[in-house]
């Protein structure tokens, strides 16, 4: 079992940056390519970013490539997501999971069902 807890949500006016923190516990967190999804009113929840076990691969979604970083501190278990320039699209429920054996660059790999453990989700609204 993993358990993950997001942190880091809230309220931000477009243009501005929040940092989306998700601390690991349980399992090898190093075990384990680490993915951030997000799920706005109405719509299905989708890939944002992700970082392998290493932190030597990352990917992003074409909305957020340029202004969301991907990060991982493998010392303290935990994986970062830095988002710069938002924009009131960003508004969504941020959510990271954990996946074994999650090639980075697999198609399958931003699909939800490869993730394995899921955070509870944390709010960010980005105000026009």
């Amino acid at each position: 079992q993993v358990q993950l807890v997001e942190s880091g949500g809230g309220l931000v006016q477009a243009g501005g940056s929040l940092r989306l923190s998700c601390a690991a516990s349980g399992h090898t967190f190093t075990n384990y390519t680490m993915g951030w999804f997000r799920q706005a009113p109405g719509k299905e929840r989708e890939f944002v970013a992700l970082i392998n076990y290493s932190a030597t691969s990352t990917r992003y979604a074409d909305s957020v490539r340029g202004r969301f970083t991907i990060s991982r501190d493998n010392a303290k278990n935990t994986v970062y997501l830095q988002g710069n320039s938002l924009k009131p699209d960003d508004t969504a429920v941020y959510y990271c999971a954990a996946g074994l054996n999650v090639r980075p660059y697999a198609t399958r790999s931003v699909y939800t069902n490869e993730y394995s453990y899921w955070g509870q989700g944390t709010q960010v609204t980005v105000s026009s």
